[in-house]
């Protein structure tokens, strides 16, 4: 890998290789298209099946009446923040090694954000009014609760989904024409000459490219802090213990990009190995996606002290005693999983070989989601479990319909993903030109406007 890394590629070299992607699928695609729609029927039908006997068939009761759906619902929320970090922010920063990773993350931001959009509708157990939820002039004349959080994240998942979208196809244009150029067959040469938008490569159409893509990338901003700044309010907003705390929209940010990082590098690293982009995704790139899940493992672990920190010393009983039912009480498992997994495991980052090893990275980037998903949890069953009457203190009934729908959303991602790799280009063409070294602009390749 070292050798292959090393390798002096041209402009040519990139084409072929990220090109090479889209050539007719063969029988693995097809297997992992397969399972991941068996997934989502699997999904679906659970969630038939709670739609036909109701709520019940989940394991929601009192006093925890946001349970597993909610958990996922910031779980996704968070998987598709890094997309809009590493596209957007840094892209402002002049990072340059998000340039072969960053199409990835924003082709993740935006499924991520469609399969966090659904928890929110499934959680309601009536999905024919979540309509409802929409600020629109009606004959009702209702007008949605403005102080519920539904209604928040209704408006955090549409405008981020729809700049995420925006400037994710915005990106891809150059790159869709480069692949129409090459499409051997009538489907692919119709749909790349559409979606390329009569893109020819003129300097005209490369200067509103450019001031297009910055204009959406400062635009796009804001959305890092402000999306999971508004998740984090559906609890900071609640009077409850463990909630209602102003550390939690930096302390959910932070999460949510430590997260989205870490699933990054869990979709990177079998594309990387599966299409031999050796000498696009290099170890440099790793090694600074690690020094980020550093940083934002740091953040997280200070914020979980604090919260104990702030609990001990605010001689509140009921914040108190929330803070040591966390590790020793009913769910003390995902509590010690989490820390494990989010403030342990990613130390092992500060070995510096260990950054750059594949296999361990692998492995670390699921660890990390697994804590990840584990710290909603904690957030949520814990301080609902144990709220301020001992008397109205319960448990959760967990059910195999919350655990089919939650796998088949893991499916309903993995099949647009499966679906976006086989059909455009997963890794930026262009962007990956403007930052390779002048000996690596070889003659040959200095023709090519693609």
């Amino acid at each position: 890998m070292g050798e292959a890394a090393k390798k002096e590629i041209g402009y040519k070299d990139v084409n072929d290789q990220v090109l090479r992607m889209l050539e007719p699928p063969g029988a693995g695609w097809y297997i992992q298209l397969f399972i991941c729609v068996a997934l989502v029927i699997v999904g679906f039908f659970c969630w038939t099946r709670q739609l036909l006997f109701g709520m019940g068939m989940a394991g929601i009761a009192h006093p925890i009446m946001w349970g597993v759906y909610i958990t996922n619902f910031v779980f996704w929320v968070g998987i598709a923040h890094s997309g809009t970090l590493i596209s957007a922010v840094l892209y402002l920063f002049r990072a340059k090694f998000r340039q072969p990773i960053y199409r990835l993350a924003e082709a993740m931001t935006v499924f991520a954000v469609m399969t966090a959009g659904l928890f929110p509708i499934i959680h309601v157990g009536r999905p024919w009014f979540a309509y409802w939820l929409m600020p629109y002039p009606n004959e009702r004349a209702l007008w949605p609760n403005f102080r519920s959080p539904l209604v928040w994240d209704v408006f955090a998942i549409s405008t981020y989904f729809t700049v995420s979208a925006v400037f994710f196809i915005v990106g891809l244009i150059p790159d869709i024409a480069a692949a129409r150029d090459r499409a051997k067959t009538f489907f692919r040469k119709m749909l790349y000459s559409i979606t390329s938008v009569g893109w020819t490569g003129s300097h005209s159409n490369w200067r509103h490219y450019m001031a297009g893509y910055l204009l959406f990338a400062a635009f796009a901003t804001p959305l890092v802090v402000s999306v999971h700044s508004v998740v984090s309010w559906d609890f900071a907003m609640g009077n409850v213990p463990g909630w209602h705390a102003t550390i939690f929209p930096p302390y959910f940010v932070a999460g949510a990009i430590f997260s989205g990082v870490a699933m990054v590098l869990t979709l990177i690293i079998p594309l990387r190995r599966v299409f031999k982009l050796h000498d696009l995704i290099r170890p440099e790139h790793f090694d600074a996606m690690s020094k980020l899940i550093m940083l934002t493992s740091g953040i997280v672990t200070y914020s979980y002290l604090t919260e104990f920190y702030t609990a001990w010393f605010s001689n509140n009983i009921f914040e108190r005693y929330q803070f040591w039912f966390r590790p020793f009480g009913e769910f003390k498992a995902a509590f010690w999983g989490m820390a494990f997994c989010n403030c342990i495991a990613p130390l092992s980052l500060w070995i510096k070989p260990l950054r750059t090893n594949i296999t361990h990275l692998f492995i670390l980037s699921i660890i990390i989601n697994i804590g990840m998903w584990l710290e909603r949890f904690n957030i949520i069953f814990t301080s609902l479990a144990r709220e301020f009457v001992p008397a109205a203190w319960g448990g959760y009934n967990f059910s195999w319909v919350e655990f089919g729908i939650t796998i088949g959303a893991f499916g309903w991602f993995g099949m647009w993903m499966t679906l976006f790799i086989k059909f455009f280009p997963a890794v930026a063409i262009t962007e990956i030109k403007e930052v390779m070294p002048v000996p690596m602009r070889n003659p040959e390749a200095a023709g090519q406007h693609h």
